[in-house]
């Protein structure tokens, strides 16, 4: 039975997350209910599992069944889930491919709207924050995380899985009233990157020193942290697979 990978984007405002839950409207129930007519019903699997509110720009999703005329299929799923959910791509893979557990990488961004008055038109994936937010010593607060780390005092703890991940890079940076931060790992657990940017934004203000970073990942210690900033402002932006680099924002290169 062949086995499709499928490219997708999501604004992420009105799902309860991507994983499929009962009696909530979420992606995955929405995506599975639309390939149901051409599949008779299949499991997916996604390369990252986002929260409620969160968006993705590149998310991938694989599954297995008997053939599909993908061309056919991609314009009936873009029909059935427009506009909240853009197919870009469906395609057969090698066997044994499975979105999560192939993935060698994952890219995410996070977005702050430093102003005192929102805009409308980008409320949905930004969290506007009011206070002057120092970008330098916010970016300068995340270098500690490059590398392989425990990110207990960043994670919300899921039974007895691993809090450790290795960070590729870790950047923020201002552009006019935007502060965005750009992160890459081989994988993220539980509302890492959102508690990262909530420690960021401390910092940011002024309300701790740049070193807090460092001795939040220290303590391992999740009681340490500031909690999680709102998910509307993340991202997924980049999945990556076998000897695929991780696609980073040039800025990234020159700042990091």
């Amino acid at each position: 039975m062949p086995t499709y990978r499928l490219d997708l984007a999501y604004d992420g405002s009105g799902f309860h997350g991507y994983a499929r839950q009962p009696d909530v409207r979420t992606v995955q129930g929405e995506l599975e209910a639309a390939l149901e007519p051409w599949t008779g019903g299949v499991a997916t699997f996604v390369a990252g599992r986002t929260d409620k509110g969160v968006h993705a720009s590149h998310q991938v999703v694989s599954f297995t069944c008997d053939d599909l005329e993908t061309d056919r299929v991609v314009r009936s799923l873009n029909r059935r889930l427009a506009p909240e959910v853009a197919v870009r791509e469906l395609r057969e893979v090698a066997p044994g491919f499975h979105a999560r557990f192939s993935a060698t990488g994952r890219a995410y961004r996070y977005r702050i709207l430093n102003t005192p008055v929102h805009d409308p038109f980008r409320a949905a994936v930004v969290w506007t924050f009011a206070d002057p937010l120092d970008a330098d010593a916010m970016h300068a607060a995340v270098q500690c995380l490059v590398g392989e780390r425990d990110f207990a005092g960043f994670c919300r703890k899921q039974g007895d899985r691993s809090t450790t991940r290795s960070v590729e890079w870790a950047a923020w940076r201002r552009r006019d009233d935007l502060v965005e931060l750009s992160i890459g790992a081989s994988s993220f657990c539980h509302q890492m990157v959102r508690s990262i940017v909530a420690v960021s934004v401390e910092i940011g203000r002024a309300r701790l020193p740049v070193a807090a970073m460092a001795e939040i990942l220290a303590s391992r210690d999740r009681r340490s942290g500031k909690g999680a900033a709102p998910p509307g402002g993340l991202t997924l932006v980049a999945v990556s697979y076998g000897a695929d680099v991780l696609p980073r924002p040039a800025w990234v290169a020159e700042t990091s």
